[in-house]
């Protein structure tokens, strides 16, 4: 019986988490509603068969699998069709235009005042006088346009020119070397051993972490304990 348990718990939890990760990289908050309704299914479905060991699990996997379907065909539709989308997942709703707030759009959405400033305060604006527009996204998140006096002052706005800056590469993170990094920055290994050679380091399994910036710059840190 335990292993019974141990095995239909295996499964359902593999294939839950395959189902999730094909549904998407979307963060729960960021969920549309059908998406989050089509979560909450699965997961109930997924936890009746691994209890009860009198369900087959069959029951469980076919209902999964047939939601996965389904949000997959409402995520297509809605891609290729702005109907199919309005009518999965709503519209974006102004609660602020040109400075005030629209009282209609604040009834016809059930936010309250207090709701609104309080995400106001969220995004980081405390003064009602600062905002032009606020938008009510479909996810449920709101999206802010500060009045033009208000923005953050960026170098295009004062005509400084600005290079290029990427990211910085993971080379080599506790101890192993990360070959899709090196493609990345177009390394070899023996680069890499001769950058941690200068800093006294003859194995790369003494580096507990190393990175290189775009513009060639490297960080490297040694493992605690491990002597020079």
């Amino acid at each position: 019986m335990v292993i019974t348990i141990f095995i239909r718990t295996l499964i359902l939890y593999i294939l839950v988490v395959l189902v999730m990760r094909l549904m998407g990289k979307r963060q729960m908050g960021e969920l549309q509603p059908f998406e989050l309704v089509i979560t909450i299914m699965i997961s109930e479905l997924a936890a009746v068969p691994m209890q009860n060991t009198g369900v087959p699990l069959i029951n469980g996997i076919i209902p999964i699998l047939t939601l996965l379907f389904l949000q997959t065909l409402i995520t297509f539709g809605s891609l290729k069709s702005d109907f199919i989308k309005r009518l999965v997942c709503g519209s974006p709703t102004i609660l602020i235009a040109k400075g005030r707030i629209l009282e209609d759009a604040l009834r016809k959405t059930q936010y309250s005042l207090n709701d609104l400033m309080e995400q106001l305060r969220i995004k980081g604006f405390f003064n009602i006088h600062d905002i032009e527009y606020a938008i009510l996204e479909t996810d449920g998140d709101i999206s802010v346009i500060p009045k033009s006096q208000k923005r953050y002052v960026t170098p295009a706005d004062l005509g400084i020119p600005t290079k290029y800056e990427g990211i910085p590469v993971s080379v080599i993170v506790d101890g192993k070397i990360k070959e899709e990094s090196l493609k990345y920055a177009n390394l070899t290994l023996e680069q890499v051993l001769a950058e941690i050679k200068k800093r006294g380091i003859d194995n790369v399994q003494d580096v507990f972490f190393a990175c290189i910036d775009p513009e060639g710059n490297w960080f490297v840190q040694k493992k605690e304990g491990k002597n020079k």
